[in-house]
């Protein structure tokens, strides 16, 4: 399955040239011509990679990541006319992952897209386990610790917590979540969604009186929101 990337540039000649170098490298590319526009596309399509100008008319690239970071994780590649140590340490603060300064070469870039889809690959589906500085999950036994305290969880919620894992940072509907871990439908509805994060969460607090990583993105779905090894 091709990674899906979007392209917000309001520079007809870059974007053209961008999606047109990520469509020959083998990436199914989309492009906004503004800010507003990318936030609907992303909003929409999920996309797995956002490269984003820096400078535009009314909503600017600072303006589009901040957006960004309210509702997603999803690896930003920002675009820019300056290479100044200022301006790079104002994105990667900002929550950009990675910088490219215009003019760029077509090597550079396509590298840095694939070392940004690398690092946010999902765990695949036959790992053997999920580790991070709170959790792990043995898939093969279904056996979860959290704060190296084991915990017991209902099959539901196993799958739960698995989807969650399995796209960790990312925010998922509640559609997304009923898909992974009601596969079968089971007579599942919207409505047992947040119910389980509900369980999952209680289950984590009995555990650890750390902050609960089940975040709630209002008006979207949830994610699970932490550090991973």
């Amino acid at each position: 399955m091709k990674s899906r990337i979007l392209v917000v540039d309001d520079e007809p000649d870059i974007r053209g040239l961008v999606v047109e170098l990520l469509e020959r490298a083998g990436y199914a590319a989309e492009a906004a011509a503004d800010g507003r526009e990318g936030l609907r596309k992303l909003y929409g399509s999920h996309p797995d990679l956002v490269v984003l100008d820096v400078t535009m008319p009314t909503m600017d690239g600072w303006d589009v990541l901040e957006r960004i970071r309210d509702v997603s994780d999803v690896p930003v590649l920002m675009l820019t006319a300056l290479g100044t140590e200022d301006e790079k340490v104002r994105g990667l603060s900002a929550g950009a992952d990675d910088y490219v300064v215009k003019p760029f070469g077509r090597n550079e870039l396509l590298a840095r897209v694939k070392t940004l889809l690398r690092r946010a690959r999902p765990v695949p589906e036959t790992a053997p386990a999920y580790v991070d500085e709170l959790l792990t999950v043995d898939f093969a036994r279904r056996a979860v610790t959290v704060a190296s305290r084991p915990v017991t969880l209902t099959p539901t919620e196993f799958e739960l917590l698995s989807a969650f894992v399995r796209h960790r940072n990312q925010v998922l509907s509640h559609e997304q979540l009923l898909d992974l871990a009601w596969p079968d439908g089971s007579g599942a509805s919207p409505g047992q969604v947040p119910l389980y994060v509900g369980y999952l969460r209680r289950k984590f607090a009995e555990a650890t009186a750390e902050p609960s990583p089940f975040e709630t993105v209002r008006g979207y779905g949830y994610r699970y929101r932490r550090s991973y090894s």
